[in-house]
């Protein structure tokens, strides 16, 4: 967590000669300006300015100008380019010309909504579980439909031809202060995951952007293509983005209890209510609905304790690891924005007491409809045009999200 003096001083003594400002547009995809390190100070004062109107869910053409600000405690290297010459990177924040926040900018929303969570005694930790596709380049270094392997679910080699990748990916993350826990073949041919430590809320947000620049980048110089998408070209499962979520009062996790508390039940209570509402912003694009119900995606608004068919698992672990698991979202979507609404629906859901609706233990996948009728069990939205209509009607999403943000999703 270093500050802007340490950062000017580690820039001026290690030879850093570029220095990469990131940010992400509306819909999650990092964007990224270069920078020499005599501007670094003026781009901590007052920022550096971009072209608004060309990045998506921002500005438009007559009110262009915002300005990038670092944030000093988010200083790395990058591991993979020259140590001669290094160049680092630093997530941004976005202001105004005038240094008002501009209300687009989702990590900026995400900071405050941490700070009012922390007012009212409650600090979020959490991991990703980040899933993706490998595919082989052909000779002109575009992307075919060739995955990179036919293995399967922790296959090892020579099956499993990805382990010197996720080799590579682990190392960086590491040497950029990211801590890999497990990596594995997962289920489909050239599918892949990587899970690194959990984190306090912001921190996880930006790794996870930092994950998936070090994961395409490392697939580009092995003469591969990451696909994060929902769904695939391969004929295998799609990729899911699985958010792990505890909340702590007063320095105890309220999930560490068994049974689980009433102020746990609630939270999870807040954010199945809010499920249909929060599903355009989980799964963002027209894909992620052919994923939803199949290979171990949700249909269903449900919970149960380690059944991987449900919306909200409470995977089995020791009492500061447990946790809520929420296997709806794909990668595709913005983090900074699902962390959000994560965040509100379940305090919200605290506030108001809700009761959490009853455990299901069904195999969802091969529920009767009748059972599904039986246990009330609500579906997600089975299109993007239903989330969009669902997201429509929600006072809850108005209440949060900024009119430049509503407009861009369509809303």
């Amino acid at each position: 967590m270093y500050t802007k003096k340490e950062v000017l001083e580690y820039i001026s003594e290690n030879g850093v000669k570029f220095i990469k400002l990131f940010f992400s547009d509306v819909f999650g995809n990092t964007k990224s300006i270069s920078i020499q390190p005599h501007e670094l100070e003026r781009a901590f004062d007052s920022g550096i300015s971009f072209d608004a109107s060309s990045v998506p869910g921002f500005l438009n053409v007559t009110e262009s100008d915002l300005f990038l600000i670092p944030d000093p405690s988010t200083l790395s290297v990058l591991p993979w380019r020259p140590q001669q010459g290094k160049v680092v990177r630093f997530f941004c924040n976005i202001c105004y010309p005038d240094g008002k926040p501009f209300e687009g900018d989702m990590r900026t929303l995400l900071s405050q909504s941490i700070e009012e969570a922390k007012k009212s005694g409650y600090e979020l930790k959490a991991g990703t579980e980040c899933e993706f596709y490998l595919f082989k380049l052909d000779e002109k270094g575009e992307r075919t439909d060739v995955p990179l392997d036919h293995a399967g679910y922790c296959d090892l080699a020579p099956l499993d031809k990805g382990e010197n990748v996720r080799r590579q990916i682990c190392l960086y993350l590491e040497q950029m202060g990211i801590l890999p826990e497990t990596s594995h073949h997962e289920s489909g041919p050239g599918q892949q995951e990587v899970d690194f430590k959990y984190s306090d809320y912001l921190n996880t947000a930006d790794n996870l952007s930092t994950f998936k620049t070090v994961v395409s980048t490392v697939a580009n110089s092995n003469g591969l293509y990451a696909d994060f998408s929902p769904v695939t070209a391969a004929s295998g499962p799609g990729n899911g983005l699985h958010i792990n979520v505890s909340v702590f009062k007063d320095g105890k996790n309220i999930f560490a209890a068994d049974p689980l508390s009433d102020e746990a039940k609630s939270f999870m209570a807040g954010i199945m209510e809010r499920a249909q509402e929060i599903s355009l912003f989980t799964n963002p694009v027209k894909e992620s609905y052919e994923r939803l119900g199949k290979f171990e995606a949700p249909k269903y608004v449900s919970w149960s304790r380690q059944n991987r068919s449900q919306y909200i698992r409470v995977p089995a672990a020791k009492e500061e690891f447990r946790r809520i698991e929420l296997r709806s979202p794909d990668p595709m979507c913005n983090q900074y924005l699902v962390l959000t609404l994560i965040l509100k629906a379940g305090l919200d859901g605290i506030q108001r007491k809700l009761k959490l609706q009853d455990e299901i233990n069904y195999d969802l996948y091969k529920i009767s409809n009748e059972d599904a009728k039986k246990n009330h069990l609500a579906l997600l939205p089975k299109d993007l045009d239903s989330a969009i209509k669902a997201a429509k009607k929600s006072d809850f999403i108005k209440s949060i999200l900024p009119q430049v943000t509503l407009k861009a999703f369509g809303l």
